[in-house]
């Protein structure tokens, strides 16, 4: 049975605070807690949305390191970059603060002190990996080795990044220190853990049992994890940067960053709300909403949950609506290869198009699994939908209201049968799309939206009021007075979606903010209202805007395989007498065509300096026949004759592999007699 909450806590993942935020982020999580947030304030409910970064942890003590600044330094730099880009895209939290506060510090460290005063924890001494020039235990990033797998000579300590295998800094080969490049000693350390499997019976009825409506994807990795049974983790680490342990012996530790961020929430709450934090986080009426990306779904599923079942007064969340991932133009979004589009750059790029990223996020969100982002897609749905579909109905009601009225609502006169059909089919869409929006499907909601519009869309089309307009003028003002309340509907139907686009639309119809209730209703604007100058909501992206984009991230590629690559191994060693064996030498190509039916291989003509020969060469994929012509190349002319597809070939071209597998021809940089040979 469906419990009625009196009120939502919506929470968004805490975005880590050493780089900006990337399209998958939005995707994942803070473009559907906002749309989700925003509808519920439309139907005006009580709500709160909380967000804030995550300022502890290593990556932010080694990028510190790195740039020779402080952990503070970093924080602070990527915190503001975050809060300033999430609100530039009307990400409309109530408070987004950050780990770093006092008010956190105080709540993390109480939160633990009550979970160790009641027993909850276990204390065991392990051995982890120590250097001993700079007296400190390493995590396992700060350890670098050979990978057991592959043979990469600089795996981390958690990740071999050549062939992506999770690792234990002991598994490494040949571990040195990052820090001074030591090798490390194992040494005791005495730390705290949480255990979990304490908590097992618990997490598997309140999951498995009761919250079976939860998103498939979820549901199914809870489900793995309880399978495989839940063991001891520990909840404190050695490290500089964090958050004290305050008990005494524990001098020189930190919180674990997995258990100090997620209080990251109740902190923000109470610092939001100083006197009345708690109703949100402790009173069984309130509903407690996590949106996360689905790496974070077993911390915030299992881990967290299990926090707050040994502290004892929190309610627990009742959805977690984790996504899949994001990649950007077929391949996996990665901050360390500055493969991503970074919010940031996307508002100086883009200014005015928030609500366009919004929607092309939205419209591909990966709901129950991963999806792709590409700029040629984020063309169309603009050009194609916001702008021929939404923009133009509004346009064209807006204008047309204007030539024929003077820009004032028409009154609605007597119906047709066409008309109230489309009312009740304008009328039903809301049913389907309030459905959507409370159960998390948020792009089959955005579809719904836009059904909307190509109703309106497809009305004016219909009716043709331009044409009437020359022999009835009431049939027009009805036509027109039901395409106003069409934009009046749309702008609350849109406004979770598009809040930019919704407000510049409510103030062109000359009309305040709506609540949910009015969707459906033809009688929100008055005959006699006055509508403003109409703009337009959207404009077309050109072409040129999109490839200067896919230039940037096709560049970003070849940095990449350059920064990446490393030559091949040196071959076994060959005699003098071996290499003059060869018989290399330098040729033109007079003469060069595809051969049929091999999409790898070209025929080339080479004028030797004697007689003239034919090579077959597997260039065809880095090379138009054409670019080859009277280029000067290096071969090797004492190879015995091959057949390639009919064809005898008498020789073999030189070539240099790139670093991304391109085969380049070799030959001299200056010009030199047909024949000579390479010595």
């Amino acid at each position: 049975m469906e419990k009625n909450f009196k009120r939502t806590l919506v929470t968004t993942a805490l975005p880590y605070a050493n780089g900006p935020v990337h399209i998958g982020h939005l995707a994942g999580v803070y473009v559907p807690a906002d749309i989700y947030t925003r509808y519920l304030r439309l139907k005006g409910e009580d709500v709160i949305m909380v967000g804030g970064s995550d300022e502890h942890g290593v990556p932010i003590t080694i990028k510190a390191q790195k740039e020779g600044v402080t952990p503070q330094d970093i924080v602070d730099r990527y915190h503001k970059i975050i809060k300033d880009s999430m609100a530039g895209l009307g990400i409309s939290f109530d408070i987004y603060s950050r780990t770093t506060s006092d008010m956190h510090r105080v709540t993390a460290s109480d939160f633990f002190k009550k979970l160790y005063d009641k027993g909850e924890f276990i204390e065991k001494t392990t051995q982890h990996l120590y250097d001993e020039e700079a007296n400190q235990f390493l995590a396992d990033r700060y350890v670098t080795g050979t990978c057991p797998h592959c043979g990469n000579e600089h795996a981390y300590g958690d990740q071999c990044e050549a062939c992506g295998t999770s690792l234990n800094a002991t598994d490494l080969i040949n571990p040195k220190s990052a820090i001074t490049g030591n090798v490390p000693v194992m040494k005791d350390t005495k730390h705290w853990y949480m255990p979990l499997d304490k908590w097992e019976p618990a997490l598997r009825k309140w999951i498995l049992e009761d919250h079976k409506e939860w998103k498939t994807n979820v549901y199914g990795q809870c489900k793995s994890w309880l399978d495989e049974h839940l063991q001891p983790r520990a909840v404190t680490r050695d490290l500089n940067w964090g958050i004290p342990v305050p008990i005494e012996g524990a001098e020189g530790k930190v919180l674990y960053v997995w258990f100090d961020a997620p209080i990251g929430y109740i902190s923000n709450t109470k610092e939001l709300l100083p006197n009345d934090w708690e109703k949100y986080w402790k009173d069984k009426d309130t509903r407690i909403i996590h949106f996360i990306g689905k790496d974070n779904i077993v911390f915030h599923c299992l881990i967290f949950p299990a926090m707050l079942m040994a502290e004892g007064s929190y309610q627990l969340p009742d959805n977690v609506p984790a996504n899949e991932f994001l990649n950007l133009e077929g391949d996996k979004i990665s901050t360390s290869r500055n493969w991503a589009i970074w919010l940031h750059e996307y508002l100086a790029d883009f200014p005015g198009k928030q609500d366009v990223l919004r929607y092309v996020l939205t419209a591909n969100a990966p709901e129950t699994k991963d999806n792709d982002f590409t700029w040629r897609d984020f063309q169309a749905r603009n050009n194609n939908e916001l702008v021929a579909i939404l923009g133009n109905f509004v346009n064209r009601a807006l204008v047309l209201t204007h030539k024929y009225f003077e820009g004032k609502v028409p009154a609605c006169g007597e119906l047709t049968d066409y008309d109230r059909a489309t009312i009740d089919e304008f009328k039903g869409v809301k049913a389907t799309l309030s459905e959507a929006l409370e159960t998390f499907h948020f792009r089959a909601a955005l579809a719904e939206a836009m059904k909307l519009a190509r109703i309106g869309n497809k009305y004016l089309a219909d009716t043709e009021p331009w044409k009437l307009a020359k022999t009835d003028m009431a049939r027009v003002e009805t036509i027109l007075n039901l395409a106003l309340q069409m934009c009046a509907n749309l702008a609350i139907a849109f406004e979770p979606f598009l809040p930019f686009s919704t407000e510049k639309l409510r103030n062109m119809l000359g009309i305040d903010k709506l609540d949910w209730n009015a969707l459906g209703n033809f009688d929100i604007l008055k005959a006699g209202d006055v509508i403003n100058k109409p703009e337009l909501l959207f404009e077309k992206i050109e072409d040129d805007v999109i490839q200067a984009q896919l230039d940037r991230l096709e560049r970003i590629k070849q940095e990449n395989i350059i920064n990446n690559f490393k030559p091949k191994a040196i071959g076994p060693q060959c005699t003098f007498d071996d290499f003059m064996k060869l018989d290399i030498r330098v040729g033109t190509v007079t003469a060069c065509e595809k051969v049929k039916k091999a999409d790898k291989l070209l025929c080339l003509k080479i004028d030797d300096g004697i007689k003239g020969r034919t090579i077959v060469s597997g260039i065809a994929k880095y090379y138009n026949p054409e670019d080859l012509v009277g280029k000067q190349v290096c071969f090797i002319a004492n190879f015995p004759p091959r057949t390639f597809k009919g064809i005898e070939s008498q020789g073999m071209i030189l070539s240099a592999e790139d670093a991304d597998g391109r085969l380049v021809v070799v030959g001299p940089t200056g010009t030199v007699k047909p024949g000579v040979q390479v010595k």
